[in-house]
């Protein structure tokens, strides 16, 4: 009876969080035209809604939303992929390792003292305008908080239970599956949330400073025509690519953390 009444409440929940999702966006939308409307600005100032849904369904029509969009969503998956791998074994022996720590940890923090809009130019004259550039510059937005998140985990992990793990002759591979990985994942997934969301923001600077396709190259082409509506459409669309890879990665987090669930019933 209880389980069915908690059924319930969620699905009701979800249902009104749906509902006020499509008040804000409606009440978004309008706004936006009445402030159009009264402005009076040119349409290559602001656009209207209108005028920006007329130039996506443009955009589908021709095909060159869908062309520039899987560019963008392939370095962002592959910069996200490489970030994260590298991150999260570099942050396990930061985390099993002081002297490791310390030997690495100042090149760390002072390699994001520079911000990455700063040295993409370099990374494109040095490796080229093509796709590996722009997994670079993504990968090294994803890499700090992955990393943070993986040293915070793994040491969040209680001592006693390891004292356990070892009393139990257990292998180190063993304390790595059955206790630190589900212990420090909860934290981890934190930071690949984190890092599903700036990923994006890697892609578009490294196609701001060269590229012949992706989003971002669509965005300069609409500045430089002055078609701001095209530019709306492609910050659309890549907010829907970042809002679309946050929801897989909390899907994940929910799917792989069902133990938190069952233990607080």
């Amino acid at each position: 009876m209880d389980i069915n009444i908690t059924h319930k409440f969620k699905k009701n929940t979800q249902r009104g969080s749906f509902g006020v999702t499509l008040l804000s966006l409606f009440l978004a939308m309008a706004g936006w035209q009445l402030t159009v409307y009264f402005t009076e600005l040119p349409a290559f100032i602001l656009p209207s809604p209108a005028d920006v849904g007329t130039r996506f369904a443009r955009t589908l029509v021709d095909g060159s939303l869908l062309r520039h969009s899987i560019v963008t969503l392939g370095e962002v998956l592959l910069g996200l992929l490489t970030g994260t791998a590298a991150a999260t074994v570099l942050g396990y022996l930061l985390a099993k390792s002081r002297l490791f720590e310390r030997i690495l940890a100042p090149y760390l923090v002072a390699s994001q003292a520079v911000p990455v809009v700063a040295i993409a130019p370099l990374l494109v004259i040095w490796f080229g305008p093509g796709i590996f550039s722009k997994i670079l510059i993504c990968a090294l937005i994803v890499f700090f908080p992955v990393l943070v998140n993986t040293v915070v985990g793994v040491r969040a992990v209680p001592s006693a239970l390891r004292d356990l793990m070892r009393s139990l002759r257990a292998t180190r591979w063993q304390i790595l599956r059955y206790l630190e990985i589900p212990a420090a994942l909860p934290v981890f997934l934190g930071g690949l949330r984190i890092g599903a969301a700036l990923s994006v923001i890697g892609a578009v600077v490294g196609e701001f400073v060269g590229a012949d396709k992706g989003l971002g190259f669509l965005i300069n082409v609409g500045r430089g025509q002055y078609d701001t509506a095209l530019v709306f459409v492609a910050i659309f669309a890549l907010v829907m690519l970042a809002l679309a890879l946050y929801g897989i990665v909390a899907w994940l987090e929910n799917y792989l953390l069902k133990w938190q669930a069952w233990r607080r019933q």
